[in-house]
Formats: C-alpha cells, structure tokens, sequence
C-alpha cells in the first residue's frame, strides 16, 4: 500500500523507513544486547508496519493520530519482549500485539464499558446457570437464572450479554461427516472486494509457513468454498487425510497467531 502526504504525528508517512529481513535481523540482536540505537532504528524502521494496521480500524471515530501513538506502544512492546531464537518473522509475532494494545485502547476508552454492577450481576448468573442446570439437568431459561437471584429478568439477560466472550472464527457451526463449516466460511466483506481480510499480516505470515499440501488445502477449503469431500476427489486422497491435514494447518496457524 503506497502512502503519500499523510501527517500522523507530524510525520510524514510517504518518507517512512523500511527495513530489510536481514537488517531487522541483526538490528533485534543488537537490541537485545542492549543497543539502544539499534532499539531507535528498529521502532522507525517499523513504523509502516503500525500505519498498516491502524487502517483496519479506520471508520471508528477514533483520532488516527491515537490509534498511531498507541500502535507505536505495542510495536515497541513487541520489540522488547521478542525471542530471537523461535524462528517467527518478527512482524508475526508484532502485530497481534500492535492490535492487542489498539483494542486494549478501544475497550478502555469506550462508551460502552461495562459497569461494576453489570458484572456482578452477570457473574452471579453464571453462577446460578450452573446451579440451575445440575438441579434440571438443561440449561435454565433467563426467567428462571432471574427468579434464582431475585433480578429483573430483562437485567439479568442485558448483563449475561454485556459480557459474552468473543467467538473464534475456527468455531464449527455445523458438522456433518467430519466434514465442518466454519463460522470463517460464513465471513463476507461486502465493503472490501479487492482486498480480503485474510490478506491480514499476521495471517499471510503464518499460512506461508504451511505446507505446499496444507497450503493447497486451505486455498480450496477456504478461498474456493469446496468441501473435504471435493478435495479429497480432486487430490487424490481420503476425505479423513483431508480433514487431518485441514486440522492440522489451522491448528499450526492459530499457534502463530
């Protein structure tokens, strides 16, 4: 992505350094070593790297001079805390944690933080779910969590979903044979045609890593939309030799990620 007469910062972002494999290389060996120099070239020379990730939380309404100065955060975290000796690409391992401080940010700046007393409510809940569901043996009803405490019930559901975890793009959501959908084939991104979100950095990174065969199957399971069973006809190979290698691809990429 070309950049050119953006002032974040008061830098201008067309003249941002860009650093070599090799010169990051021996730069991070420095560093550790306690170079301070070397730490100052390599936070410069990665700094296109936090620009290329604030871009995916544009549309926010969030100062793109903040989000920059505290992608800089995680970028510089990521410097510090790197092992030399794991064998990942240092981009790899720094932006998850770029993006982890930007939404650390997010979620502490936000106007939708949860209050004190919704997570209280909500953790007693849970706690009377599970009560609930040993004595019913199934899982109570949002009217029955709400009389167990004495709450509202429409506080009660408010607070359970004030708290809901976030869901893994790698869940099944439907299963049949061994043959799983994803809740990642299910994702579209209608505002961005040319440039899907699996062209994320850190995900690029991590599938070069797959094998040509584990590669192969990615590409056909979840750029071409066909299904274990499809592949396995077109590769030559069983549908459980499809489902393994599959398996074990997203497994090593939720490792790098």
């Amino acid at each position: 992505m070309y950049y050119s007469k953006v002032e974040i910062c008061g830098i201008n972002t067309a003249e941002l350094k860009t650093l070599s494999d090799d010169e990051k290389d021996a730069l991070l060996h420095r560093a550790k070593d306690g170079d301070m120099r070397a730490r100052n070239e390599l936070i410069d020379g990665n700094l296109r790297l936090v620009l290329s990730v604030i871009q995916k939380f544009s549309g926010r309404g969030e100062s793109a001079d903040d989000l920059f100065q505290i992608g800089c955060v995680g970028l510089i975290k990521a410097i510090d805390n790197f092992d030399i000796g794991v064998g990942v690409k240092f981009s790899t391992y720094a932006v998850p944690m770029i993006i982890g401080e930007i939404r650390r940010y997010l979620r502490d700046n936000s106007m939708m933080r949860v209050s004190r007393g919704v997570r209280d409510l909500a953790y007693k809940a849970l706690g009377a779910k599970e009560e609930l569901s040993k004595k019913l043996s199934r899982d109570p009803t949002v009217e029955e969590i709400a009389q167990q405490l004495g709450e509202p019930a429409a506080e009660v559901s408010a607070a359970l979903d004030a708290i809901v975890a976030p869901v893994s793009l790698y869940d099944p959501v439907y299963s049949d044979g061994g043959d799983s959908i994803y809740l990642l084939d299910q994702i579209s991104d209608e505002r961005s045609v040319d440039e899907s979100w699996i062209d994320d950095i850190a995900l690029s990174e991590a599938i070069k890593k797959l094998s040509e065969r584990e590669r192969a199957i990615v590409t056909m399971r979840f750029y071409r939309g066909k299904t274990q069973m499809e592949i396995a006809d077109e590769i030559g190979i069983s549908q459980a030799q499809v489902s393994r290698i599959e398996k074990s691809a997203l497994d090593r990429i939720r490792k790098q990620l």
